[in-house]
């Protein structure tokens, strides 16, 4: 018989086990763009939508499901949200046209956004203040595995099965999750139900659509893009709204606002949250570039990309799982300061990658890169949520993983921008046809396509040395936001909680989890 302690642990699991297929699903999405746009006969503009679908679902969705679990119960929002993530999945294998293809990626990001959700709150609830760093770094690899094991079994299934099993792979997934659930996670809830904010839901909603909308956008088409510039003003300005519509309804008595402004005063949730998506940024940076680095440059396939990023995932789980400790011996503010020092070591080391680097010297600096990440990432998101209480955990996580959510798509803005910028300044096109030259700029596989028709040597060695050197300028970019996460971990954020690991261990599990219903 599984114990009371033990329990939590296991259903931990279970929830992890829910967002690997949903990570998964992210993941193997992009590698199967080529095979969707044959079966689906998908233009260029419905292939970036079945990405940015997914995208904006998630975005809207992460408050809303925040309140939802808050008002009717965690596990039965889990529960909904997987049958609705494996019908999703299902859907998409089977869709006939591109529309319903997006429609259906509309609602795998919405379940998406709710299992994230549930599954932090979830770490909150069952977790006291000084275990929550190890919960957090089991949690943050289900996150991250998923990055070379999505390349890895989706490059398997396109290349040897129908393209619909990548998706119809989470199915079983999704079914050993929903019994894990039922069995292991216990139900809770606010012991009083949040009232419904409406107004606050839509300007959420709204706003982090569009700014994301608009970040998406910057990607492709860069900053000074109307596309871009629009709905990102747009978006922040319904933010705005947002924040200032929450802030006139704290003030009101008996009222109950989406979000609790107050947490924002604990600078130990407000640096949290702002440092969690910095570690997730820092990570991005590496893993922004490193897929196409091996595929275009090295011309290894999905499957040996996917192999060669299992250093940086070894790294993060021996980054996070000993976070706990490490941060009750050396203080939050010591430990992040430190996960993003190794990081800045990692990404110095990567920012003098070659055309010719070998295996191992790619695989130490992704190693130190992923522990670096790993220990920065669990330890700021625990420092924000030992600040949530057991009845508002639903929202609070939600905010938390909206912010972290985030970052990586500004990441890949920035750092997209970096190296695309690099990359088409080092390029060598004289003579060639305007065509020819728009594609190959356009990105290194275009330019490898561009060398092969043309049979260009020195065009060939032009495109791979000019996108090393994108791809390494990028990398100092990160290198650089990452230092710019040990300044403000050292300066901001509190070095220990307010709790001591003795006083909470010594607390029973039932006056820890009040609102517990078994």
């Amino acid at each position: 018989m599984i114990g009371a302690g033990t329990r939590r642990w296991w259903a931990l699991g279970a929830m992890s086990l829910a967002i690997l297929a949903i990570s998964l699903d992210a993941t193997v999405l992009t590698l199967a763009l080529p095979t969707l746009a044959g079966a689906l006969k998908a233009s260029e503009s419905e292939l970036q939508w079945f990405i940015t679908a997914y995208t904006l679902a998630l975005a809207a969705g992460m408050l809303p499901a925040g309140l939802v679990g808050d008002r009717f119960g965690r596990r039965q929002v889990a529960l909904v949200a997987l049958v609705v993530f494996g019908a999703g999945s299902i859907a998409c294998a089977v869709a006939p046209s591109p529309i319903l293809f997006i429609a259906a990626r509309v609602v795998v990001g919405l379940a998406g956004a709710a299992l994230i959700v549930m599954a932090l709150s979830l770490v909150t609830v069952l977790f006291s203040e000084t275990e929550r760093p190890r919960a957090i770094g089991i949690w943050s690899a289900a996150n991250f595995v998923a990055l070379p094991l999505g390349p890895t079994l989706g490059g398997w299934i396109l290349s040897n099965a129908w393209w619909g099993w990548i998706f119809l792979m989470n199915v079983p997934v999704v079914a050993i999750a929903l019994v894990a659930v039922i069995r292991l996670v216990p139900e809770s809830r606010a012991p009083e139900a949040p009232g419904v904010d409406t107004v606050g839901v839509l300007l959420s909603s709204g706003g982090l659509v569009a700014l994301m909308y608009g970040i998406v956008q910057a990607g492709e088409n860069g900053w000074s893009s109307g596309a871009a510039l629009v709905p990102a003003v747009i978006g922040l300005a319904l933010l705005v709204v947002f924040f200032a519509w929450e802030r006139r309804l704290t003030g009101r008595p008996g009222a109950q606002p989406l979000i609790d402004l107050g947490l924002f005063r604990s600078r130990s949730f407000t640096w949290g949250v702002i440092l969690t998506a910095f570690g997730g940024l820092g990570l991005f940076g590496a893993l922004f570039a490193l897929p196409q680095y091996f595929q275009a440059i090295v011309g290894l396939d999905a499957q040996g990309a996917g192999v060669r990023l299992l250093p940086m995932i070894a790294g993060l789980v021996v980054g996070a799982v000993p976070a706990d400790r490490l941060a009750s011996r050396m203080g939050a503010k010591v430990t992040v300061a430190a996960g993003f020092a190794i990081t800045v070591v990692g990404m110095v080391l990567g920012a003098s990658t070659s055309a010719t680097s070998g295996d191992a010297y790619l695989a130490a600096w992704t190693f130190i890169v992923g522990a670096g990440g790993g220990i920065c990432f669990a330890t700021a998101a625990s420092a924000a949520l030992v600040e949530l209480s057991a009845d508002r955990s639903g929202v609070g996580s939600a905010l938390l993983q909206t912010v972290v959510k985030l970052g990586p798509a500004f990441g890949a803005s920035i750092l997209g921008s970096v190296l695309n910028g690099t990359y088409q300044g080092q390029l060598h096109l004289a003579g060639l046809p305007a065509q020819a030259v728009a594609t190959a700029q356009s990105s290194v596989f275009g330019g490898l396509a561009v060398a092969q028709q043309v049979g260009s040597a020195q065009l060939l060695a032009s495109v791979r040395l000019a996108f090393v050197a994108g791809m390494d300028d990028a990398i100092r970019v990160a290198a650089g936001i990452a230092v710019v996460g040990i300044l403000l971990a050292v300066v901001f954020l509190p070095g220990h909680v307010a709790v001591s690991a003795q006083a909470d261990r010594s607390r029973p599990d039932a006056e820890r989890q009040p609102e517990l219903a078994q």
